[in-house]
């Protein structure tokens, strides 16, 4: 786990909190890693979890598949980021989502026990640790707040229009890359991939925006 003490730090729920000290806490938290092949899934839907998981390198979709097999993306995990966090809180709940890895993935696993737990060691900074996983949940329950907003807006155009104003915002700038290929923010979006295409299309061809895979331009 050395190799990654420097990404531990960096992270929201380590924040505050030295290399030194993460690394203690780590063995305290009866962490662990494992590496996922592009495809598999780190949770299933219907699984009880007792860990908190953590993204170490790669990419994971947290996706929603209804009784035909639609896929809708959730949310997407990037390095440094957790997920999971409120079923592990839960205890008894079951999972409503799957946790799939994009590529090739390493999480790693912390018992959510031993967080919520203070050890006997009382380490120095396991309160600090608590108070950041909190700061976390409530920071996505803001992203899930925002995604809402697009998914409230009526037409395909609205709910593109909603997420594009809203990634300009978050960068500060009109040109800004997507975390997403076009089939990924379809289903992001819940909109038709084909439809959503052809709405790009015309706003581009009425000088609203430009784009090149990814990368979009907001006039």
């Amino acid at each position: 786990m050395k190799k990654y003490l420097t990404l531990l730090k960096s992270t929201k729920l380590f924040q505050d909190i030295e290399e030194t000290e993460i690394e203690s806490m780590l063995d305290c938290l009866s962490a662990y890693a494992q590496i996922y092949q592009k495809g598999e899934c780190i949770f299933h839907r219907g699984e009880r979890i007792t860990s908190v998981a953590m993204l170490l390198e790669g990419c994971i979709h947290i996706q929603k598949e209804d009784y035909w097999g639609n896929l809708s993306i959730l949310s997407e995990i990037s390095a440094g980021e957790i997920f999971g966090e409120v079923y592990a809180c839960l205890g008894n709940e079951k999972i409503l989502n799957n946790a799939v890895a994009v590529r090739q993935s390493t999480v790693l696993f912390l018992d959510i026990s031993r967080i919520l737990t203070v050890c006997p060691s009382a380490c120095r900074f396991h309160g600090r640790l608590i108070r950041n996983l909190l700061s976390v949940i409530a920071s996505k329950n803001k992203i899930l707040t925002q995604k809402l907003s697009h998914m409230s807006q009526r037409t395909t155009r609205e709910k593109l229009l909603s997420y594009l104003s809203e990634q300009s915002l978050r960068t500060g700038c009109s040109s800004f890359d997507i975390p997403f290929n076009r089939q990924q923010l379809a289903d992001f979006l819940s909109v038709d991939r084909s439809a959503m295409s052809n709405e790009l299309c015309k706003m581009r061809d009425e000088g609203i925006l430009a784009f090149d895979k990814n990368h979009f331009v907001l006039y």
